[in-house]
């Protein structure tokens, strides 16, 4: 049997290890500002990446930027919503969601959220979209189609990540209050919600549909592992400092979590349990992920820095700036 069942891995993997996973291209996009989250269309073959004030389009046939969504003010999200061939961006410094159309990327208009909507998500089962928003603490419920909003659900948090199963149920992690809230995205309400135990201020989370896992990184360089069914945490694995994403590739059963200080930690399945497959080098604020599940190829954003500025009273923790026009990203995979 397990014979059988390592032929069956490497039919499925092509042979391929966590340990084969490297940096092999890095794809210059330029510009200043921030970053955040980036999302990949599938369909189009292209990834909608956040930086700063707007969202740049990468060919990823090409490897090459190919347009630019302006006008997205503290952008941090991208959700796309193929049955209506629409995109929509979380606008944090605006409080709206940017709605733009898939083919042209032309703007098609603007809907008022809570405060500093971050994650964002669009659940095809009720046809909805979600936004959680940072300050208001808070989700805004929109219909996708009309742009209407629905409902505001409160979180009793700060929501970061979030992650849909496409069945009605949505999950997201609660940064302050150190839980999982699970919600009915057809009632639009919070069916439940359960600790993390030994998890400080979860930020980036991925779901393992298939066997109903959820896997949360947290700020105290753990990833920790929950059972959507019980509600209870699994496994606690060591990652590196400063992640902000983690990406899971179903029809490979690995978990990818990308830390801010320049590695990425691997997590793949171990009998029952789990384990720290690989910790591969990166760059130093590669913090945010995300995974093209038809290449396998994964992405993270970064640039280079300046030095650390002196502290002042308003700023007793500055951090490095990002050089302008080496924002980049980087391509990880065989």
């Amino acid at each position: 049997m397990r014979a059988l069942a390592i032929l069956a891995y490497l039919a499925v993997t092509g042979g391929l290890t966590a340990a084969d996973y490297r940096v092999v291209d890095r794809i210059a996009v330029g510009g200043e500002g921030s970053w955040d989250y980036l999302t990949v269309d599938r369909d189009g073959h292209r990834l909608f990446v956040s930086h700063g004030t707007h969202v740049a389009v990468i060919d990823l046939q090409t490897g090459k930027p190919v347009a630019d969504i302006p006008n997205t003010p503290g952008v941090h999200g991208i959700t796309l919503a193929q049955p209506l061939q629409r995109g929509f961006i979380s606008c944090g410094r605006a409080n709206h969601v940017l709605i733009f159309d898939l083919k042209t990327l032309k703007p098609l208009g603007e809907v008022s959220t809570g405060e500093n909507p971050d994650a964002i998500l669009f659940d095809a089962a009720s046809g909805r979209l979600f936004t959680f928003n940072g300050r208001s603490k808070d989700s805004t419920v929109i219909d996708a189609a009309s742009g209407k909003v629905l409902a505001t659900i409160p979180l009793g948090g700060k929501p970061e990540f979030s992650a849909v199963d496409g069945h009605g149920k949505l999950w997201v992690n609660i940064e302050d209050t150190h839980e999982i809230v699970e919600l009915n995205t057809a009632k639009a309400t919070v069916t439940r919600r359960y600790p993390l135990t030994g998890c400080e201020e979860p930020s980036g989370l991925a779901l393992d549909a298939k066997k109903l896992r959820l896997f949360s990184v947290c700020g105290n360089e753990v990833m920790v592992v929950s059972d959507i069914a019980t509600g209870k945490v699994i496994a606690k694995l060591p990652i590196g400092e400063g992640s902000d994403g983690v990406a899971f590739d179903a029809e490979r059963g690995m978990a990818f979590s990308s830390n801010g200080s320049g590695t990425l930690t691997v997590v793949a399945e171990a009998g029952a349990g789990y384990k720290v497959a690989a910790t591969l080098p990166t760059e130093r604020g590669a913090r945010t992920i995300t995974l093209d599940p038809g290449s396998h190829k994964l992405y993270s954003p970064t640039a280079q820095f300046g030095p650390v500025p002196a502290a002042t009273a308003q700023q007793p923790h500055p951090r490095p700036p990002a050089l302008p026009g080496t924002f980049h990203l980087l391509v990880i995979g065989q």
